[in-house]
């Protein structure tokens, strides 16, 4: 699978290690960046071009931050993107097999990097459900997206 990536600074350590554990898992990594360490960094020029092309392929992304919230916002900003961010492995599978949300948000102060692997692990590997209820709602939000 094709899996985008991208932080600021603050969880810079942590994209280096998914990208490692994902190149291992047999997946195909587009690293958006940050590609070196900068404490005063900001994460818009990373994640807006990781979450453009996650829509853009039809794939899935990885969006980092110090807490992750400031990352999935601006992932939710580019049309197309269901973003959600996740604390626990539950919660990254329900994303996907209630929400078919195609970008996972992780803090990288938030857990060790085992746990955030556990949590990518169960995002990549959870389908969308397709059940009615949760496409019904899916549409509702496209649809309010769309403008109508």
């Amino acid at each position: 699978m094709r899996v985008h990536i991208a932080t600021d600074h603050a969880a810079f350590e942590l994209k280096n290690y998914l990208v490692d554990r994902l190149k291992a898992a047999g997946h195909e990594v587009v690293d958006h960046g940050a590609h070196e360490y900068d404490a005063l960094d900001d994460y818009p020029p990373f994640v807006l071009p990781c979450a453009e092309a996650v829509v853009a392929e039809g794939t899935l992304g990885i969006v980092l931050g110090g807490s992750g919230n400031g990352e999935q916002m601006a992932a939710n900003k580019v049309k197309g993107v269901r973003a959600a961010l996740a604390y626990n492995p539950e919660i990254a599978r329900l994303t996907r097999e209630h929400n078919d949300a195609n970008i996972l948000s992780l803090g990288g102060r938030m857990q060790s990097l085992e746990e955030a692997w556990e949590m990518v692990e169960a995002f990549l590997n959870t389908p969308f459900s397709g059940e009615e209820r949760h496409q019904r709602r899916i549409d509702m939000l496209s649809e309010y997206e769309a403008g109508r």
